[in-house]
């Protein structure tokens, strides 16, 4: 056995709020904007701008239990903390944590597979290529490297790949709304994809959109004044998201028919960016949506790997250093990755999104619940918008797995199973370090 020091380490106020919204909605509109705009149109026709608004209403309830937790107990754990403050050192919070890891792993998929569908724009080769998982492989592997320095430079390339991200697509919005013949996209039309359903499920996917904010509070213990910065910097992305979503999800609709935007859905951006500004506009679409998910996924790497090392030092996950010198910090970063490549390699877009949302959104509500039940009085919550946000969820929730019931059983199937196999991994976990003293 070495004595090598392997605890986790926080450089205190290593991070700036400027830094902390950058990480916050490097994640949210490298997801949100250019792979999931073509699926949620697909499941609920023209309503999908719409269903980004609507997404954002159902996060804003649920943000508040976060900034609430994020005041009271900023940490580096960030969601595994506050479940831990609301359940203890108990099953119910090692499962959810661990679907909000599982989640954040789906996201950095789902963001890598989207850079390599973009990427292939520029080439001409259709999105459903070998070279897709292969380009999001190869990214997943330089966010790695990146991840290995010190969080200065992680918030400095972070932070410019945020700059460019937000000016270039305010900038496609605007240009393409400006040069739509119409922008009042008709939401009475008459579509088969237009039911309630395909409208709750496709808001639920949109949530995806914005869960980037939850990367947010793994920074509690490396952000300058994190008892406030943490909050603001929630609200600050969510609100950025807002105004930014809406404007693209509008552009979008106005240059594209709902069937050509369901037909490029791994690539709707680029598809949209051809008819109002040519190849100039693919080549900068494409460039574009290159950067934000490269960012978005350093951005998650560098917050979900500090979750899985909160969890490990509270001794709520099996930990093993597999031979690797360095801290657990570093080998959870290794864990994360490979985790991320695996499925990358292995599952296409539409079933990483909808695996990514079943288990935020049970993960959300059980966040909920437990303030609800055990903190509402020691943080000074509302009773009622912790119930309105776990209703919402609930909601959403039942609507797009009523949906993927009818079109994709296997992936509600998949998440079943996922979930059964870390529910007993915990419990027979947690049983043995019981059994043997370990607390």
């Amino acid at each position: 056995m070495d004595n090598e020091d392997r605890s986790p380490k926080y450089a205190k106020n290593s991070l700036t709020l400027a830094g902390a919204v950058m990480l916050g909605t490097g994640v949210m509109i490298g997801a949100g904007i250019f792979a999931l705009t073509g699926q949620m149109a697909e499941l609920s026709g023209p309503l999908f701008p719409i269903a980004f608004l609507s997404a954002a209403i159902v996060v804003l309830f649920s943000a508040y239990s976060y900034v609430k937790m994020s005041a009271a107990y900023p940490s580096a754990g960030g969601i595994a903390m506050y479940l831990h403050k609301a359940y203890g050192d108990a099953l119910p919070t090692a499962f959810n944590a661990l679907l909000m890891y599982f989640s954040m792993v789906i996201a950095q998929s789902f963001l890598a597979r989207t850079f390599g569908a973009y990427t292939l724009q520029l080439f001409d080769i259709p999105d459903n290529s070998i070279w897709v998982p292969v380009l999001g492989v190869a990214l997943l592997i330089a966010a790695f490297l990146i991840n290995l320095s010190k969080n200065q430079i992680i918030e400095a390339v972070a932070s410019f790949i945020g700059i460019l991200k937000l000016a270039g697509i305010v900038l496609f919005g605007a240009v393409g709304v400006w040069l739509a013949e119409d922008i009042a996209a008709d939401f009475t039309q008459s579509d088969p994809r237009a039911s309630w359903e395909g409208f709750l499920a496709a808001t639920a996917l949109g949530i995806l959109a914005f869960k980037g904010f939850t990367t947010i509070t793994n920074s509690g213990s490396e952000l300058t004044e994190p008892h406030k910065n943490v909050g603001r910097a929630i609200l600050i992305s969510i609100a950025l998201c807002v105004v930014i979503y809406a404007l693209v999800g509008f552009a979008v609709a106005s240059n594209l028919s709902i069937d050509q935007i369901i037909e490029t859905k791994n690539y709707s951006l680029a598809a949209a960016a051809r008819p109002a500004l040519g190849n100039l506009g693919l080549w900068f679409t494409v460039i574009l949506a290159m950067a934000a998910t490269a960012g978005g996924i350093i951005a998650s790497i560098f917050a979900v790997s500090r979750m899985l090392a909160m969890l490990t030092q509270m001794r709520l996950v099996a930990h093993s250093h597999f031979g690797m010198p360095g801290s657990i910090q570093k080998h959870t970063l290794v864990y994360t990755v490979v985790l991320g490549i695996v499925l990358t390699a292995f599952f296409d877009l539409t079933r990483i999104a909808a695996l990514g949302i079943i288990f935020y959104l049970i993960m959300d509500i059980a966040v909920h619940w437990g303030i609800l039940r055990y903190l509402r009085k020691e943080i000074g919550a509302n009773a009622m918008v912790l119930i309105s946000a776990i209703l919402l969820d609930l909601i959403v929730l039942g609507g797009f797995v009523r949906v993927k019931l009818s079109t994709d059983v296997i992936v509600v199937g998949v998440a079943l199973g996922a979930m059964a196999v870390i529910f007993i991994s915990e419990a027979v976990f947690l049983k043995h370090r019981k059994s043997t003293g370990h607390q």
